[in-house]
C-alpha cells in the first residue's frame, strides 16, 4: 500500500521541512485543493501549488474539492502535478469527458466520491479512470474521523474491478492511522492518504513506514 501525506495537515510555517521528510520517505504528496464552495473551508492555492514542483521529487496527486474542477485542470498539469483528481459530485455527466482531458494533460486522473454517495456511481469509470478515491470522512476538513462503512464500500469497488479484470486503483483519503491501516490494505486500497497520523506523529518518517507496512 502506498501512503500519500496530506499537505494539508503539514506545517506551513516549516513546510519545506515537512515536504523533505514526504521526499524522503513517502510515495505520492497529496494535495487537496478547496474553493469554499464545493466544500465549506479553503486550504491553498496556486500561490504554493506553483512552488512545489521545485522542491517535491515524489509524484503529486491534486484532489480538486471544488465546483468546477475543469477550469484547472491545465494549471495542475503545468505544475507538474502527475495525479488529478476531482469529485463526481461536482462532474455528474461530464465525468468521463474530465477523465479523457486529464489524460489528455498527460496526467493520471482520478474520480472521487464522499460517504454519502453510492459506491455503485463509480463502477463506470473502472478501466477508463487510473485511480478511483473513496473519501472515509466527508471532504473539507482534516483530523475527522474515519467512517468505519467505508470498508464495505473498498471491498465492493475492488470486487467489482477483479470482475471486470481491471487494473484501476483504490484511494482512499480520511481518519487513515495505525488503528485502521491494515484494515483498509487488506479490503483492497492501493493508495492511502494520511494526514494528521503522519504530520503530527512523533516521528512522521517512523509513522509512513508503519502505514506502509500495515
Amino acid at each position: 500500500m502506498q501512503i500519500a501525506p496530506s499537505l494539508l495537515s503539514a506545517d506551513f510555517l516549516h513546510l519545506e521541512d515537512d515536504l523533505r521528510m514526504v521526499n524522503d520517505s513517502a510515495d505520492i504528496l497529496h494535495l487537496d485543493v478547496m474553493d469554499g464552495s464545493f466544500v465549506p473551508n479553503i486550504s491553498f492555492g496556486f500561490a504554493v501549488l506553483d512552488q512545489l514542483s521545485k522542491v517535491v521529487t515524489v509524484p503529486m496527486d491534486a484532489h480538486l474539492m471544488v465546483v468546477e474542477p475543469q477550469r484547472w485542470f491545465e494549471r495542475i498539469a503545468a505544475d507538474g502535478i502527475g495525479m488529478c483528481s476531482f469529485h463526481y459530485e461536482a462532474a455528474r455527466e461530464n465525468t468521463g469527458e474530465y477523465i479523457d482531458r486529464i489524460h489528455a494533460l498527460g496526467m493520471k486522473a482520478g474520480v472521487v466520491i464522499n460517504p454519502d454517495i453510492p459506491v455503485e456511481v463509480l463502477y463506470d469509470y473502472i478501466g477508463k479512470a487510473d485511480f478511483l478515491l473513496l473519501m472515509s470522512v466527508f471532504a473539507g476538513f482534516g483530523g475527522q474521523s474515519f467512517i468505519p462503512e467505508s470498508v464495505g464500500r473498498v471491498k465492493a469497488l475492488k470486487a467489482e474491478i477483479v470482475r471486470r479484470g481491471a487494473d484501476t486503483l483504490i484511494e482512499i483519503d480520511g481518519g487513515i492511522g495505525p488503528d485502521n491501516a491494515a484494515t483498509v490494505r487488506k479490503a483492497g486500497v492501493d493508495i492511502a492518504v494520511a494526514g494528521s497520523s503522519v504530520f503530527k506523529a512523533e516521528d512522521p518518517k517512523a509513522m509512513v513506514e508503519l502505514l506502509r507496512k500495515a
